[in-house]
């Protein structure tokens, strides 16, 4: 798997344009009707099974560590096959910045721009939901309205991204949401049967964007920063204004993270430019991460930052935040963003 991933024009155009499609139409037109998450399911009783092989073998285990570690490398070895089988591969294909002929590393002063645009239009569209700049804004769809009006942004792409079209909706509450608070994740793809999972627990305003960047997943995009984009192009793009809050206010949060990586206190000029609904927002999302924020979490980021690596995403975690610079490439080409 891994020589294949060092050829991504045979990556993109043989699986993630070929094969990986017809794959990933198949599991969700199989599991998309579903009322539950089936994948969460199986990984349940795949848990149990794996701590009932544990207690079973825990005597003796390492005396008998040559058999038993074969074990383990031959299950581990068969879930890495099919991972990258019905979906991994992904990771492999040609960087989405390549295809779209677009710079992805900026300046301060287009960083700065570009949070000053994002700060006009979600203090906008957070005035025209409230009729109030003090006031917090509350979605009030339910997680299913959610999952259906994502698919409405998606049908309203760019003409230039309009390969990652969606068809068959797959999208679940998580029934390892509490698990995926502590882990610190938001969402995530289950690659076996192309479900995507949203953690449910989590503040309501930011379900639309992370219900589109697991729908970018599911269209076949491996790396997290491109989801990011795809994700906040989808929901900017949607007619509903609480999909567009929901991406505007996103890329918001991540344009003043990436200002206070290049200087600290540097985003405090643009904080006080918000509107107080907004920073209400803000803090209840800050909030949310916060009463999760434990070892637990530390370690889960410390293996997925690890993980991407591994599958070459050089840039590990700190990929989610590096969409700020594609999203700034795109509207600097002048193919346009905003509505």
């Amino acid at each position: 798997m891994k020589t294949i991933g060092l050829f991504p024009d045979f990556v993109e155009n043989w699986y993630s344009k070929g094969f990986y499609p017809k794959v990933g139409f198949v599991s969700r037109k199989i599991f998309g009707n579903l009322p539950f998450s089936f994948g969460d399911v199986i990984y349940f009783i795949l848990i149990l099974l794996l701590f009932r092989w544990i207690w079973k073998h825990r005597i003796g285990f390492f005396k008998e560590w040559k058999a038993n570690g074969l074990a383990i490398l031959s299950w581990v070895s068969v879930f890495y096959f099919f991972f990258h089988l019905l979906w991994g591969m992904n990771y492999y294909r040609i960087p989405l910045h390549e295809k779209l002929q677009i710079e992805k590393e900026y300046s301060v002063a287009q960083l700065e721009a570009f949070v000053e645009k994002m700060i006009v239009k979600t203090n906008e569209l957070q005035l025209q939901i409230t009729k109030n700049d003090s006031v917090a804004v509350v979605i009030p769809y339910s997680d299913e309205e959610i999952y259906n009006l994502a698919l409405e942004g998606y049908k309203k792409l760019p003409n230039d991204l309009k390969e990652f079209h969606y068809e068959v909706k797959s999208i679940k509450k998580s029934l390892f949401s509490y698990p995926l608070s502590y882990m610190g994740f938001g969402g995530y793809l289950n690659p076996f049967t192309n479900e995507a999972q949203v953690n449910y627990l989590k503040p309501k305003y930011t379900s639309p964007l992370t219900t589109c960047h697991e729908m970018a997943h599911q269209t076949g995009i491996g790396s997290e920063s491109e989801c990011n984009f795809i994700g906040f192009i989808a929901a900017a793009k949607n007619d509903d204004l609480y999909f567009q809050y929901s991406a505007y206010s996103f890329a918001l949060r991540y344009g003043l993270r990436n200002l206070e990586k290049i200087e600290e206190n540097s985003s405090n000029p643009f904080l006080a430019k918000i509107n107080k609904g907004v920073l209400k927002n803000f803090e209840e999302n800050d909030i949310f991460w916060n009463q999760y924020q434990t070892p637990i979490n530390t370690f889960f980021e410390f293996f997925y930052d690890n993980f991407l690596k591994a599958n070459q995403q050089k840039d590990g975690m700190e990929g989610y935040s590096k969409f700020v610079g594609l999203a700034i490439g795109y509207e600097d080409k002048g193919l346009g963003i905003r509505e």
